[in-house]
């Protein structure tokens, strides 16, 4: 609208001009004319000459607006000016420097905040990146998507992958219980503390891994825009915490158990006499065979009520140095007889030799004989390969402490999974002979040396009994 008001304006200003022209001019070339209608003309060419100067006012006026704003916004700016008389121009040149030298300062200090603020930014990184890193925990990280955005090296170590980018469910694999957990985080936004989660290795072997599961950053009650997981192998705590209950349930038993055994043990000797008594009596062949049959079975039975009763009321120890190397060859050559008639290869792979531990040699040795015994005797008639492997090393453990590790490896048919949380249970076997105590008593009595007693099945075949002793220096 104003711009035609404008063209309009100036129409009109050149019409009049060209009126206030008109005029003149016939006053100036034709007098005769002019003399005619002098008060016509005369009137004519005032009101023309006043329109046309109204005009140009106008005109001026629209022309001049944006300096005179200009000169009021300069007016109006919060600039120093100099003291001196200056004209409008100057005036108007000295405020736009005087702005134009702001916004660069302006600019410059921005650039300069702006270049602190990504050094920040940078530093916060790389400084959350060197926490990650070091973090013992493994921790991994998951967009809304279910996409891993951080896998630390730890978490690359416990879950066998780094790959950043993959679904959850190709990140946890091996552990379908921890994808479960992340699904539903990821789905409801809840918060799953200290769970247990059952995995299992690049090997297949079974371990127990600690998580907890958050969601980060809640955009609406119920959902998550990520999910953070935090993980701890526990394989290792499960196993001590197994080994506490087991001691301790053992120790129960062997309380409430040594006054009933005591108890049976007098029976059976009543029971022995008689049956010595009974088998000097002249009988027939068929009462002979009985009579012997009856005190073979009570000599078994006072054997094994003698046995639970070294179990139940175990001797203190009688600590000294011993030579694990003697202690092992004591064991195997005890065991000669048994070998050579079960046509099983003791093998002996030493590699702590010449290592001396605190521990009570009697009740060390007939521990290690008991799982040597074990492992020969759990080899099949059948078994080509007949073979139990007894090797050691040293490892290094917390401040200045070691262990050394006893492993008794044989090439039997292993030990069935239902039955390994049992197998120190004193009377549980698998054997058609035997009492089932010597395992128990080889427990108990590794595990009052502070050390461990662990089993499970080797890869290729056979089971495995580890013996962890601490090394007192």
């Amino acid at each position: 609208m104003r711009g035609r008001l404008q063209v309009l304006v100036i129409v009109l200003t050149g019409v009049f001009l060209a009126g206030t022209i008109l005029i003149f001019a016939v006053f100036t070339m034709s007098p005769d004319i002019a003399a005619l209608n002098r008060p016509i003309l005369l009137t004519a060419f005032i009101v023309a000459l006043f329109l046309s100067l109204v005009c140009i006012a106008w005109l001026l006026r629209w022309l001049l607006r944006p300096y005179t704003q200009l000169i009021g916004e300069a007016k109006r700016a919060p600039v120093e000016h100099s003291g001196t008389t200056q004209n409008e121009a100057e005036f108007v040149l000295e405020t736009f420097q005087s702005v134009l030298a702001q916004l660069q300062a302006q600019r410059k200090e921005l650039e300069r905040l702006t270049a602190e603020a990504s050094q920040r930014a940078d530093s916060a990184e790389r400084f959350s990146e060197r926490i990650v890193a070091s973090m013992p925990t493994g921790l991994v990280a998951f967009d809304s998507s279910g996409r891993a955005t951080v896998i630390n090296s730890p978490a690359g170590t416990l879950l066998e992958t780094n790959t950043v980018g993959d679904h959850f469910r190709n990140v946890f694999q091996k552990a379908p219980d921890l994808a479960r957990l992340v699904d539903d985080c990821l789905t409801t936004g809840k918060l799953f503390r200290r769970e247990e989660i059952n995995a299992v290795n690049g090997l297949g072997h079974p371990k127990r891994l600690g998580a907890t599961v958050a969601p980060i950053d809640p955009a609406t009650p119920g959902t998550a825009r990520g999910v953070l997981c935090l993980l701890t192998d526990i394989t290792e705590v499960t196993r001590l915490r197994e080994q506490v209950a087991l001691k301790r349930n053992l120790e129960s038993l062997g309380e409430m158990s040594a006054g009933l055994a005591h108890e049976f043990k007098n029976a059976i000797a009543a029971l022995h006499g008689y049956a010595q008594f009974l088998q000097s009596v002249d009988h027939d062949e068929r009462g002979r065979t009985a009579t012997s049959a009856l005190l073979q079975e009570v000599r078994n039975l006072s054997e094994m009520v003698t046995a639970f009763l070294n179990f139940a009321r175990p001797q203190p120890l009688q600590l000294e140095d011993v030579s694990l190397d003697e202690l092992i060859s004591d064991s195997g050559r005890e065991l000669t007889s048994l070998f050579a008639d079960r046509r099983v290869e003791l093998i002996l792979a030493d590699d702590a030799r010449g290592l001396s531990i605190q521990a009570d040699a009697r009740m060390l040795r007939q521990a290690v004989m008991n799982l040597v015994r074990n492992a020969a005797e759990a080899i099949p008639e059948e078994n080509l390969d007949r073979r139990v492997v007894i090797s050691t090393s040293v490892e290094p453990g917390q401040r200045d402490e070691s262990w050394v590790t006893i492993m008794i490896r044989d090439t039997g048919k292993g030990i069935p999974t239902a039955d390994l949380p049992k197998i120190f249970i004193p009377f549980f076997t698998t054997k058609s002979t035997g009492h089932g105590v010597g395992l128990a008593l080889a427990h108990r009595v590794i595990t009052e040396h502070g050390g461990t007693l662990t089993a499970a099945n080797a890869d290729d075949g056979g089971a495995l009994f580890t013996v962890r002793l601490p090394v007192v220096s």
